[in-house]
């Protein structure tokens, strides 16, 4: 599976490593992704996802289904 959140749909970006000499080469960025297993009360049934922190701290605050279909409207999942 690709380095993408499932909820927030945040990914990998390039970037440039700058050297004291400023220098650049180039270097990624990576999403603070976390496997996490969430309840589904509605389904009755638990699911796994591949969420950024900040993607779970969107699950905490809006609840699973809301953001779940938001996810979905957006195209994430």
């Amino acid at each position: 599976m690709s380095r993408i959140c499932q909820i927030t749909g945040k990914k990998v970006i390039s970037g440039n490593n700058v050297s004291h000499s400023h220098s650049k080469t180039r270097r990624k960025f990576y999403p603070n992704l976390q496997t996490k297993k969430f309840y589904i009360p509605e389904e009755d049934r638990y699911i796994t996802l591949k969420v950024s922190t900040s993607g779970i701290r969107n699950i905490n605050k809006m609840g699973i289904t809301a953001a779940m279909k938001d996810a979905k409207a957006k195209g994430y999942l």
